[in-house]
């Protein structure tokens, strides 16, 4: 069966990082993107990055140049490093996987952070 475990959540204070990472297994074929959703307090889901094949990375507008997505092929894993936090950052984070052979969409269980001083 296919799992994804999450780790890398906790509690920082502003102009922290954290590290969040992402693993996929029980899959006969590749991973085509991973990558992170996330919920803030009273907002809906919002997309936070993406990486796919090739190293393609997309970004929310609000996180460019502070957040880093990367993958480990090898291992199956990604990374979300998140630089200079801010409390508008404080969030469930939720990473996810896509698989195109056969097409399916697999979550994580969702990781908390909060960034508070």
């Amino acid at each position: 069966q296919v799992q994804l475990v999450e780790s890398g959540g906790g509690l920082v204070e502003p102009g922290g990082s954290l590290r969040l990472s992402c693993t996929a297994s029980g899959s006969n074929s590749s991973v085509a993107a991973m990558g992170w959703f996330r919920r803030c307090p009273g907002k809906q889901r919002e997309f936070v990055a993406t990486i796919a094949t090739a190293n393609i990375a997309n970004y929310l507008d609000s996180v460019k140049g502070r957040f880093t997505i990367s993958r480990d092929y090898a291992k199956n894993t990604a990374f979300l490093q998140m630089n200079s936090l801010k409390p508008e950052d404080t969030a469930e984070y939720y990473c996810y996987a896509v698989w195109l052979r056969p097409p399916s969409t697999h979550w994580g269980q969702g990781m908390q952070v909060t960034v508070s001083s």
